[in-house]
């Protein structure tokens, strides 16, 4: 199968990959996985959605309206509604009391809520990630598709850190297959859109992400202690909330471009796989 003959269900908002397209998307999710374990992660595993009232602590819902998706159950009081046209109606629905996340961080910041962290911590996860996009492409831009993320959280010099070394592994990762990743400093309004924090946004940019052509497949992104304020995470030995700082790797990115630069999913697989993409 080629790059451009990817199964993908009506307008390319949802892939179903194909068994070689699995296997490369699970090697890559291995790689970055090493990559976190061989710094120190532990993997934790989150829910693929969240109480909306959860999310509304970091500004889902103030930020990101535009990507938002929510869930509700079905309304039974009367006879079992049945979908029209390939939709249910508002009527149909009850309260949406669970929202689907947009990025995987948040399961973290949510697992380490009200703790007190007596050491600098490192985590991975990866999770199904939803976004009510303006158009999709297949593969670069989807409504579901898997992000993995490395998660730093304690002082603020351990965030950066961390950073920096993904950041040099990222550079390192894509020189070996060939990639032309360009790093670019982006804008991503987890703070506020006004006042201090989004002064300090602007000043310093918190994100950075890694591009090919015009497509980010990977970022770098520092949060202060923004999420460490709105869940409690507090540190032993420091006054004040953690910092956290993330990595974030798209993967459905990472193999649209793979499949763009090798031709077929076998080709990629065996590029991932090579000597000089390992761990040194």
């Amino acid at each position: 199968m080629t790059a451009n003959s990817v199964p993908i269900t009506h307008s390319g908002a949802l892939a179903v990959l194909d068994p070689d397209q699995t296997d490369l998307l699970r090697e890559l999710d291995g790689v970055f996985t090493d990559w976190g374990r061989a710094a120190g992660a532990r993997e934790i595993l989150p829910p693929p959605v969240y109480p909306v009232s959860d999310l509304e602590k970091f500004d889902v819902y103030t930020n990101f309206p535009h990507l938002a998706l929510v869930a509700a159950p079905l309304e039974l009081t009367g006879a079992p509604p049945k979908p029209a046209n390939g939709r249910f109606t508002p009527a149909d629905l009850q309260d949406s009391r669970l929202g689907l996340p947009h990025s995987t961080c948040f399961g973290a910041y949510l697992f380490y809520e009200g703790v007190e962290l007596g050491q600098d911590t490192l985590v991975t996860l990866v999770n199904q990630c939803f976004r009510n996009e303006e158009h999709y492409v297949p593969l670069r831009r989807l409504a579901s598709f898997r992000m993995r993320e490395i998660v730093a959280l304690g002082s603020y010099e351990h965030t950066q850190q961390v950073l920096a070394g993904f950041t040099e592994r990222i550079t390192a990762f894509g020189a070996a297959l060939g990639l032309d990743l360009k790093r670019v400093a982006a804008s991503d309004p987890f703070f506020e859109n006004s006042g201090t924090r989004a002064l300090m946004s602007r000043l310093s940019p918190v994100k950075h992400e890694f591009q090919t052509g015009d497509l980010a497949i990977a970022s770098v992104n520092t949060h202060r202690n923004f999420f460490g304020e709105r869940c409690r995470i507090r540190l032993a030995d420091a006054p004040g909330y953690a910092f956290t700082s993330c990595v974030a790797f798209g993967l459905e990115r990472w193999l649209a471009v793979l499949l763009d630069a090798y031709g077929t999913a076998e080709r990629a697989l065996a590029a991932v796989r090579g000597p000089a993409t390992r761990l040194p």
